[in-house]
């Protein structure tokens, strides 16, 4: 069996925890991971900065499955409607490691490597400052530490902040746990974010790579499956889940 990978700085979660992409429908969740919303929180200028938890739902059945075509009426749980639905399943998304086809920008204490087929237009590299110019001010403490933060809060993974002193990345330590990520901003409903490096397979069981964060795909129009690529914001995709921002904010953990 092929060897699977392992993102620099990510660690696999507990063997209780995995995520199966089914071909033609929903995703199979094991480990009875949390899953909850999670807001896309904006700072005094309106530029998105922090997630904070809303609605929570259970994963006690063993699998869960999601629903992965958008067309689901018991959202974000499957309720076959993927067999009458106009979508497409196909998961195009390459085994390649992130990193392989990343950019690196280099900065004189910073760098930053960004793939942007994993972008979910999230904008959390807006803040302050966009992420690419911040790394290349990294000699200034505050840019740096912005720059630092902006990538690391890139839930799907695209940027990745790294010492150029250890050559270590900055990443944020969660718990395995599910977030399905509402952006209030443009009032339209993203992915569901994997935290915690939760494997994610395919049913013939060729795991894609492990990582800290990703968001995958549940509005059945990303053209990176299964893997979400911002399509969401173009379809206007709406999950109509009840629940408002008033739990816990994320992340609380340190690098």
């Amino acid at each position: 069996m092929k060897k699977v990978n392992i993102e620099k700085g990510s660690r696999q979660a507990g063997a209780r925890y995995r995520i199966t992409v089914t071909e033609t429908g929903p995703y199979l969740v094991y480990g009875q991971p949390p899953l909850a919303q999670q807001f896309i929180m904006p700072d005094a200028e309106g530029e998105s900065w922090y997630f904070q938890e809303g609605a929570h739902f259970s994963t006690e059945d063993e699998p869960t499955a999601l629903c992965r075509c958008g067309a689901s009426h018991k959202k974000p749980y499957c309720d076959g409607a993927h067999n009458d639905a106009a979508w497409d399943p196909q998961l195009t998304a390459d085994d390649a490691p992130l990193l392989d086809d990343a950019e690196r920008i280099e900065g004189e204490t910073l760098s930053m490597t960004d793939n942007p087929r994993y972008c979910v237009f999230a904008r959390f590299c807006d803040a302050g400052g966009q992420a690419w110019s911040l790394v290349r001010r990294s000699e200034n403490p505050e840019a740096r530490n912005l720059a630092i933060r902006e990538a690391s809060m890139c839930p799907g993974g695209r940027l990745m902040a790294w010492d150029n002193e250890t050559e270590a990345p900055f990443e944020f330590r969660f718990e395995p746990s599910l977030g399905l990520i509402e952006d209030t901003a443009i009032d339209v409903s993203s992915g569901i974010w994997v935290r915690g490096g939760i494997p994610v397979s395919r049913q013939s069981g060729a795991t894609y790579e492990i990582r800290n964060r990703v968001v995958l795909c549940r509005c059945g129009a990303s053209h990176n499956k299964p893997y979400c690529d911002g399509t969401h914001a173009s379809v206007r995709f709406d999950d109509e889940l009840e629940g408002v921002p008033e739990g816990e904010t994320v992340p609380e953990h340190v690098y």
